[in-house]
């Protein structure tokens, strides 16, 4: 049996901010799910910011309201950022990323309805080096895992998980056991998008510039105690390792990418997701992967 298909977007590099803070160099690999022709997830570096983000896929016969895709909007969205954080590199990720989406909204020009339920949206996972500390975003379920001198921490959005759990209860409950599976699929979408960018749902980087207000973030210092050493961004097609195979924890997960490269990790998923058919990720049994490993300290 051949290798599987793949398309990867591998990228490295190095920057030295001021400061003499620690190089960053940066591997990444983006894999588009088997059988699927467009990858709807997007790895990007400017200088010192790294991201990954992950397109929502639209469900068959659902309406967007919307002329463009996941795709068309993951790489606008990721060119926005960019240049918010050039044009001010002073200001927060957040900050940066509402910006971003404001000027996305201006991009789709006026044949879009931005405010329809399922208006194209993405995860956010950002990371960026600035002097003797990295700062980092994470939107919706690209987690990002550190590891530091005094361990290994994953950052997690976890809302959108929380969400479905709730919605599946309440179908459980209200289910007279005699609904078709594509009924409860619809339901279950329009669940889930009733539900997107509101206080007691989950928040993603849609048309709404506030959702960059409710994302997760902080710092992480390059120096002293507790100082950086490698910095993972993946998308949930990658994670999934750790989530829903349990192939390894998350210093397990760190260390196959270090040695591996992230295009390894993503070798690892779909091996796993060929060996398991059965399971499912939101009705999906495979999905778009996505990788990029930051690794901090002098050049060998």
């Amino acid at each position: 049996m051949g290798a599987p298909d793949r398309r990867y977007a591998t990228g490295s590099g190095t920057t030295r901010p001021v400061g003499a803070a620690p190089m960053m160099r940066v591997r990444t690999a983006s894999d588009p799910a088997p059988g699927r022709a467009e990858n709807e997830d997007l790895v990007f570096r400017f200088g010192p910011l790294v991201g990954v983000l992950d397109g929502a896929t639209v469900p068959e016969g659902f309406d967007t309201g919307c002329v463009h895709g996941p795709a068309w909007f993951v790489r606008h969205l990721a060119a926005r950022i960019g240049l918010a954080v050039a044009a001010r590199p002073a200001a927060t990720l957040m900050s940066s990323l509402a910006a971003a989406i404001l000027a996305v909204r201006a991009d789709h020009g006026g044949a879009c309805d931005l405010d329809h339920a399922g208006t194209p949206s993405s995860t956010v996972c950002l990371l960026r080096e600035g002097g003797d500390r990295v700062d980092y975003l994470v939107l919706c379920d690209s987690p990002l895992v550190l590891d530091t001198d005094v361990g290994v921490d994953v950052v997690t959005d976890d809302r959108l998980e929380a969400a479905v759990a709730d919605l599946r209860r309440t179908a459980t409950a209200l289910s007279d056991g005699e609904v078709d599976p594509s009924t409860r699929f619809r339901r279950a979408v329009t669940g889930q998008r009733a539900r997107m960018n509101r206080s007691h749902g989950y928040w993603v980087a849609a048309g709404d510039p506030d959702a960059a207000y409710h994302a997760v973030t902080g710092s992480v210092p390059l120096r002293g105690p507790g100082a950086l050493r490698r910095a993972v961004l993946l998308s949930d097609g990658a994670s999934c390792a750790v989530e829903q195979f349990g192939l390894f924890d998350w210093a397990g997960l760190v260390e196959v990418v270090g040695v591996e490269g992230p295009e390894g990790l993503i070798d690892r998923v779909r091996a796993a997701e060929r060996a398991h058919p059965d399971r499912l990720r939101r009705h999906k049994r495979t999905d778009d992967a996505s990788v990029a490993l930051c690794e901090f300290g002098p050049s060998t």
